[in-house]
């Protein structure tokens, strides 16, 4: 058995798997060959992946040839990224081992002995020391490369090269909706290049962290399916990231953790905050001490607009000192604040127990507006569902 390192896999304490529990694993029954295989340790330390395959030939002594590429890997990593390698080593060398027995020659030292005799009377140049790569040393490079820049290109022999090559594996991003505002992660402008798609080319030039979807699409004049396409890419590659439109008359309501962090300060975050909020029109720089009175009086129930005039009676101009909507921007990136969506004000009075002089004077509307209210929820699915009792 070849690895490296040497005892990783074995019977000694040093071991990192115990190759005696997990043996029927590693080199299993057919029914488990040539397939993908995961397997834990008992400790549950470790995961061996491999992708044991079987050649059934005549010319095996046991008229099979059985082998496993496996990789030891952590057992609280992802494991999506190593499949791909191991299910590489299990193709191409079940290919080189079809084509001249590249592991059964290495495997049987007279095998080898005759394949190198087979190969001088064929007039080989070089001997099989010489062209072709032991698998030890194989083995060592590809974990070497593997974890060192992510990637290998190995020549075995004159004839195969080893490329790989661990991609990260990202979730499946949301929907992306047309009244979504796509805000970057990165100077996009600077990554961007000609060959790139021409309508993701046209969608990046146009996110300012301001626009929805939908106007996106439409100044960079491409359909509104293949604008939100695009920015699913940029959304899979965490390049950009989707808020809610901004709107005065919204509600946003305090997150307990962000607001935590942000009243200690961590990682400095409310310097991070003036920096980016801060519009230049104000002589003074807002203080720390006053960010923070900002960012703890959003509350529910209070909408953007009646925020600003509960700050300009406690006698502060938001509007002269910093942006609100980069303010209210950065509250709910970095998870200060979230959006609360404003639930229908005649929908608590909908349980068959009020009456129209408790809405007329709790709501302050008309009797002729709540009937015109009631018919456009009417209208809405379920349809049918409302009606109104007298008595």
């Amino acid at each position: 058995m070849a690895q490296s390192p040497p005892e990783c896999v074995g019977s000694s304490k040093t071991s990192l798997v115990d190759f005696d529990v997990l043996q029927e694993y590693i080199i299993p029954r057919k029914a488990f060959c040539n397939r993908y295989m995961t397997v834990r340790d008992p400790e549950g330390k470790y995961v061996v992946l491999g992708f044991p395959v079987l050649i059934p030939h005549k010319k095996y002594v046991r008229n099979e040839f059985i082998f496993n590429f496996g990789l030891v890997v952590d057992a609280s990593v992802g494991l999506d990224p190593y499949e791909r390698v191991v299910r590489r080593l299990a193709v191409t060398f079940a290919e080189m081992e079809k084509q001249n027995e590249y592991l059964s020659a290495q495997e049987d030292a007279d095998g080898l002995v005759a394949l190198m005799q087979n190969l001088n009377d064929a007039g080989a140049e070089e001997s099989i020391a010489g062209s072709r790569r032991p698998i030890e040393a194989l083995l060592e490079i590809v974990k070497s490369d593997l974890n060192n820049y992510g990637e290998c290109m190995i020549p075995v022999d004159e004839a195969n090269t080893v490329n790989m090559k661990l991609f990260p594996s990202h979730r499946n991003p949301p929907a992306v909706e047309a009244w979504h505002v796509p805000v970057a992660k990165m100077k996009l402008s600077e990554i961007v290049d000609p060959t790139w798609d021409l309508t993701m080319q046209k969608v990046i030039a146009h996110i300012d962290g301001v626009s929805d979807v939908r106007r996106i699409a439409f100044e960079a004049d491409v359909a509104l399916d293949l604008a939100k396409a695009a920015l699913r890419h940029l959304l899979y590659y965490d390049t950009i990231l989707l808020l809610d439109m901004f709107f005065f008359s919204s509600c946003y309501a305090p997150q307990p953790d962000g607001m935590r962090d942000f009243v200690a300060n961590v990682d400095g975050i409310i310097d991070e905050c003036i920096s980016y909020v801060c519009n230049g029109n104000s002589d003074t720089r807002i203080s720390k001490f006053q960010m923070i009175k900002l960012m703890t009086s959003f509350t529910y129930g209070r909408s953007v607009t009646e925020w600003l005039f509960v700050q300009a009676h406690a006698g502060y101009d938001v509007l002269n000192g910093l942006d609100v909507r980069r303010l209210v921007q950065f509250g709910t990136i970095k998870g200060q604040v979230q959006k609360s969506q404003n639930p229908e004000p005649l929908q608590k009075y909908m349980d068959g127990c009020h009456h129209f002089d408790q809405i007329i004077t709790e709501q302050n509307m008309s009797s002729k507006e709540i009937m015109a209210k009631l018919r456009t929820l009417n209208r809405k699915p379920p349809t049918n569902d409302l009606s109104i009792l007298y008595y």
